[in-house]
């Protein structure tokens, strides 16, 4: 008998417990999220970058065009470490 008693009272307390939580939870007020941006304009221009997205939109051409040949070279050596194409050959 004196076992179902502690469980009554145990089931009581956790569900008073959890009402509350709930009502502390329901009451409570989100903060706005504040998106951060980031003003693109400001960054330093990249032309290895804008040579490789040039050559990304040719496409198949590009694995004929010099240009994009160079381009790919000039981007492994940066990749490697290496401070031009012409290094290590």
């Amino acid at each position: 008998m004196q076992g179902k008693t502690l469980a009554r009272i145990g089931a009581a307390a956790f569900a008073g417990i959890a009402i509350t939580a709930a009502a502390i939870e329901m009451t409570r007020k989100e903060k706005p999220v504040v998106p951060v941006t980031v003003d693109v304009s400001t960054a330093p221009a990249d032309p290895l970058r804008e040579a490789l997205a040039r050559c990304q939109f040719m496409g198949e051409a590009a694995t004929r065009d010099p240009g994009c040949l160079k381009t790919w070279a000039d981007n492994r050596a940066r990749f490697l470490g290496k401070s031009t194409a012409a290094e290590g050959r």
